[in-house]
């Protein structure tokens, strides 16, 4: 089983860039497919993007479209997000998932779980 781990969350202004990682170890990553999603306080966690196990299929929430992309490199077992002109709601915890399918927006269909990593936009 894969063992995802979130990195790169950190404090950020409005309209910065952060790109976040997520290390999946203890498994065969590139049967994977992958995703991120996000909770805010007080709120249910949140679909942000699923990329298929080749990287060819993706997929995004509405609410992040054209700002963030997602992105694999399956020889360092590792996935991406990028994420451009970032907003005050966007603030949130991160999580990275691993999936036997493409789940998109399924958080059930994602049985590996990373811990999260904070990121917080002021405004």
């Amino acid at each position: 089983q894969v063992q995802p781990v979130e990195s790169g969350g950190r404090l950020v202004q409005a309209g910065d860039s952060l790109r976040l990682s997520c290390a999946a170890s203890g498994g065969t990553f590139n049967v994977y497919h992958m995703g991120w999603f996000r909770q805010s306080q007080g709120k249910e966690r949140e679909y942000v993007a699923a990329i298929s196990v080749s990287g060819d299929e993706k997929d995004y929430a509405d609410s992040v479209k054209g700002r963030f992309t997602i992105s694999r490199d399956n020889a360092k077992n590792m996935v991406f997000l990028q994420m451009n002109s970032l907003k005050p709601e966007d603030t949130a915890v991160y999580y990275c998932a691993a999936s036997p399918s493409f789940a998109t927006s399924f958080a059930s269909l994602y049985g590996y779980w990373g811990q999260g990593t904070q990121v917080t936009v002021s405004s």
